[in-house]
């Protein structure tokens, strides 16, 4: 009896080994050696792999049995919303699905793709399976014709699931419209959730609060003299006009704004965002897609309109193109807000040939469709040939950096650790200063108290794109600059905030502290495409002109598919403030449009 008991406990021991073993974790080191299973082409078990992310690291769990991947569970919570996230949620089961990791990557979501197929080969790779040699079934190719057509019959369509079509559902619904959105990415937030600033608005209850004595009148002369006089000062005046109530509609909805900055050329502070500086983007696209459930707001991802109808004049519906099925949209009004085309650099080099080459901050779907399909049908378009270029974007991962961290006291330095120019001018003008300096890039400083106050710098340290040190001397050494000179730098710059003295480059926002907390930081940063300011024309109305300058009936656009509000440089902030002001006057102006023609 005790003989059969030592057995029994022996060949449980035997089998927690062996199931312990079963679980491989591996991080880049050598391949361990594991022999399958008799009859199986793997070692049964659960693996982990590991990669680096967009914003971090990603891990992936795969189960094995003995013939097939059960299972792939990707894990990334530093990966941004809307982005990288459909990208952990969409991968795993399709890796499984073909029982393979030669998977496309999710538009959109390159680089979190890219980390999620290599964790899950890293985890593959540790049970001893060669990656290389599972193959998967590609379904053939279904013939274009083939695929079923449905016919969706709504009031109103809207083109582009980004901040200015969310925000124009959103009113839409409210108003009693019927709506379906075409969105060709596989997800929402376009160039919206890439967004990392904030909201401009003036008059809010929250500078009257601080005591801000900010009005109308100087948000259109800030906005005016940023884009060279250029713009629609109609437009402009409608946007400024309409802001705190913007902000007020965010608040209403779910997305409060308690903190303010200054953004570059603003004479106030009136850049709204976030409690603690998180980027406005996300925080705002998942409110909106949050309204979208409660609303029922029906959206068809990965879905392209590639022509708008028109019958005796007028907007009489949309055709698209899904991956399983065709669209014929039958709908009264139509609402673009498809963004602009700074992620289509044939279309940046035909209207500034000095652009070609540059990285963009884009999302993927910023290629300009909607601007070609108005122009199909007669639209006129407006200050094509302005396209901005944003002066702080990390080079290797085209991570932009917002306009808050130099807001919050940061500093520009060149190559010989010295400031060059006014940190906080227009986006164009630092740019330009920028590309002046040898080598063409700059160095953001600042320090603790800067990180501690704005949360949006924990994404760049989780990108590992931030050199971190203990004083200014190491850091210049990490960066490669004199450490006497930058040290200098900043005991000027911090003697000129402590002193309320006159800034060498006339620099006069964005000077409430210093940079004297350890430990201190730097992010290398040069030009990068960001903004197209042309697009189609529209009237305060958020009508769409057509070339005899008349509104074209049903059509309507909002956001940066438009042309005409920000001239010839976009001040920092009025992006969001564009696209909140005009998605909410286009639904309005659709709405009435639809109840009384």
């Amino acid at each position: 009896m005790k003989r059969r008991i030592v057995a029994i406990a022996m060949i449980a021991i035997m089998a927690f080994v062996l199931m312990s073993c079963s679980k491989k974790k591996n991080e880049g080191g050598a391949t361990p050696s594991v022999t399958p299973s008799a009859g199986g082409r793997f070692t049964p078990g659960t693996y982990e792999g590991k990669a680096s992310g967009y914003g971090g690291e990603v891990t992936a769990t795969v189960v094995l049995t003995n013939d097939r991947i059960e299972s792939v569970v990707a894990f990334g919570p530093n990966e941004t919303d809307n982005i990288g996230s459909i990208a952990i949620r969409d991968l795993p089961p399709e890796i499984v699905e073909k029982q393979s990791v030669k998977v496309d990557a999710v538009s959109g979501a390159t680089t979190t793709s890219k980390a999620i197929i290599e964790a899950v080969t890293a985890a593959l790779t540790s049970a001893g399976v060669d990656v290389s040699k599972l193959t998967s079934e590609e379904p053939k190719a279904t013939k274009e014709a083939t695929l079923p057509e449905e016919m969706i019959t709504v009031d109103v369509c809207i083109i582009g699931a980004g901040g200015a079509g969310m925000t124009a559902a959103i009113e839409a619904k409210v108003a009693g419209l019927t709506v379906v959105i075409l969105e060709k990415m596989p997800m929402a937030g376009g160039n919206t959730v890439k967004a990392t600033g904030g909201i401009n608005a003036a008059n809010t209850p929250l500078q009257k609060e601080l005591g801000i004595a900010d009005s109308v009148e100087s948000f259109v002369e800030d906005t005016m003299k940023g884009g060279n006089y250029l713009n629609n000062e109609a437009l402009v005046r409608t946007m400024a006009e309409n802001s705190a109530d913007a902000v007020a509609w965010l608040d209403s909805i779910g997305a409060p704004l308690s903190t303010l900055s200054f953004s570059g050329g603003a004479t106030f502070k009136r850049m709204h965002a976030p409690e603690g500086g998180a980027p406005i983007g996300n925080y705002i696209m998942n409110t909106f897609l949050n309204n979208k459930e409660s609303n029922g707001i029906d959206i068809r991802y990965n879905t392209k309109a590639t022509k708008i109808l028109m019958d005796q004049g007028k907007v009489s519906g949309v055709i698209a193109k899904g991956k399983e099925k065709n669209y014929k949209i039958a709908c009264e009004a139509v609402i673009l807000a498809t963004g602009g085309f700074g992620a289509n650099e044939a279309m940046v080099e035909e209207y500034d040939k000095k652009l070609a080459g540059y990285k963009t901050t884009n999302a993927p779907g910023a290629t300009g469709d909607g601007i070609i399909m108005a122009q199909d049908i007669g639209a006129n378009v407006v200050d094509m040939d302005q396209i901005q270029t944003h002066p702080t974007v990390e080079q290797e991962t085209s991570i932009m950096i917002t306009e808050s961290v130099r807001g919050q006291g940061a500093i520009l330095v060149n190559r010989n650790g010295e400031r060059f120019y006014n940190e906080l001018s227009t986006r164009n003008l630092v740019s330009n200063a920028i590309l002046q300096q040898e080598g063409s890039y700059a160095y953001l400083i600042f320090d603790q108290q800067l990180r501690e106050n704005l949360s949006a710098v924990e994404s760049y340290i989780n990108a590992d794109i931030v050199k971190e040190a203990n004083n200014l001397s190491e850091l210049a050494n990490d960066i490669n600059v004199d450490p006497d000179k930058l040290i200098q730098t900043v005991a000027n710059w911090n003697k000129t905030i402590t002193e309320k003295g006159q800034d060498l480059y006339n620099r006069t926002t964005g000077m409430d502290t210093t940079i004297s907390k350890a430990p201190y930081y730097a992010i290398k940063v040069a030009p990068a495409i960001h903004h197209t300011m042309g697009g189609v024309e529209i009237n305060t109305k958020a009508e769409v002109i057509s070339t005899d300058g008349k509104p074209i009936k049903g059509l309507f656009a909002a956001g940066e598919v438009t042309g005409g509000i920000h001239g010839a440089n976009r001040i920092g902030g009025n992006a969001v403030c564009d696209i909140v002001v005009f998605g909410r006057i286009s639904a309005k102006s659709a709405a009435e449009y639809v109840k009384t023609h």
